[in-house]
């Protein structure tokens, strides 16, 4: 188990409270915490997923990540295009409020709403306390950009980040504070054990064939027996179940990976056959290669997951209980390579061979695997080296022209095909309205 930091320290974590939807409102001049308003494309239909709602709709029921047709109109709700592009300069200026009183070495931007701050130094630099700096960062957000936010603070990364998911987005004032004695009072019996950061269905499942239902019963379990289960990932599990967290922000920061891949997805717009999403498929792989060859980088293996519509119907089967249909795979390449022709035979071989030729398909996810600086190219005796030089001029004349014109200033003709998205997605910010 990692060596335990007693140092007192004192972290936040901090959530912009329903921000997609908070954006909308306050653009709009309303009120995020008065106004029913919900985030959704409606161009998609009435399945269109919310991507955000505000308080009064949750405070009605409304579900989280539900779909448009789920909330009754009867509560007359405003519904806002997502734009992306306008939350990410939010999100940054909310940072930049930030970084005028926290050092960028304390910030950890977890996702475009959360952050979490190690604020030990800065109680004696304000000479305050660690509810005063939290609510003076927080007002200054509110004041300046109408939006809100609830904080969970803790003496290490674990707990602040529970106090938050937990208590803070309960509580009338919107904060939660958590040591390690209190998280054994208020936390340690708290289900279901899933609201606890970073358990999942899956590992509550697996804990449950122990009789295991919340934290207290990890921390009463043999150590060996969780760690037969779980592996390595049991350390993570026995130290949350003692409220520890020996991780820093600094380790964060200097965290390397010691495998990296460049990774794409999508959600297809509708239920696509195997032909038509092959279509999809080809143009991922080119955009994947091309953002390859402009980092100057080359990989040594691909992945493919194929998801499929549930029972032949517009959405995916995300149940709790009934796994969603998948299939896919891995393959090493004979070398290290950016070529797209090598590239997308390789990753069309695999969807051909592991791909339901009659099941219709919502989502698509490609990974290039075990990136290398384009140095590391290998070349096989079969490679015509002539031509992938040409491809590779190419790639870089066509990415540089895509840098400055926009994504959409060339492409290729196969994205002219009805059924190609490549064009649609290059004016969106992960995969929605930009």
């Amino acid at each position: 188990m990692a060596t335990r930091n007693r140092e007192s320290r004192t972290f936040y974590c901090i959530d912009l409270r329903s921000f997609f939807a908070s954006v909308e409102s306050v653009d709009r001049g309303l009120d995020p915490l008065r106004v029913n308003l919900a985030v959704a494309d409606p161009t998609r239909g009435p399945g269109s997923i919310c991507l955000a709602i505000t308080p009064p709709l949750k405070r009605l029921g409304v579900k989280t990540r539900c779909r448009l047709r789920d909330i009754p109109k009867r509560f007359g709700f405003i519904t806002a295009p997502p734009r992306m592009r306008r939350y990410i300069e939010v999100s940054a200026e909310i940072y930049g409020i930030y970084l005028e009183h926290i050092a960028p070495s304390d910030i950890h931007l977890y996702s475009i709403d959360e952050c979490f701050i190690d604020a030990t130094s800065y109680l004696r630099l304000y000479q305050t306390d660690a509810l005063s700096l939290a609510k003076k960062l927080t007002g200054e957000v509110l004041r300046r950009t109408g939006i809100s936010a609830t904080v969970g603070i803790g003496t290490n990364l674990f707990l602040a980040k529970v106090a938050l998911d937990i208590m803070a987005k309960r509580s009338a004032d919107g904060i939660g504070i958590l040591d390690e004695e209190s998280f054994k009072e208020q936390i340690w019996f708290h289900r279901p054990i899933t609201d606890v950061w970073q358990i999942g269905s899956g590992v509550a499942r697996r804990l449950e064939k122990y009789g295991v239902l919340d934290l207290a019963g990890v921390a009463a379990l043999d150590p060996a027996t969780l760690r037969r289960e779980f592996g390595v990932n049991s350390e993570y599990l026995i130290d949350h179940a003692w409220g520890q967290e020996p991780c820093q922000i600094a380790d964060i920061h200097n965290y390397r990976p010691l495998t990296h891949s460049l990774s794409n997805g999508q959600v297809l717009p509708r239920n696509y056959s195997f032909s038509a999403a092959r279509i999809v498929l080809r143009e991922m792989i080119a955009s994947s290669a091309l953002e390859l060859v402009m980092r100057d980088q080359v990989c040594s293996g691909v992945s493919l997951g194929v998801s499929y519509a549930k029972n032949g119907s517009a959405e995916l089967d995300y149940g709790p209980t009934t796994p969603r249909k998948r299939s896919g795979g891995s393959r090493k390449l004979p070398g290290s390579t950016s070529s797209a022709a090598q590239l997308t035979a390789a990753v069309l071989d695999l969807y051909d061979e592991t791909t339901d030729p009659n099941t219709p398909i919502r989502k698509l996810s490609i990974s290039l695997n075990g990136l290398l600086p384009a140095s590391h190219t290998t070349l096989t005796l079969l490679d015509d080296v002539e031509a992938l030089e040409r491809e590779q001029l190419i790639q870089k004349t066509i990415g540089g022209i895509k840098n400055r014109f926009g994504a959409n200033a060339v492409f290729q003709a196969l994205s002219m095909h009805p059924d190609a998205t490549g064009r649609e997605r290059n004016q969106q910010i992960g995969g929605h309205r930009a």
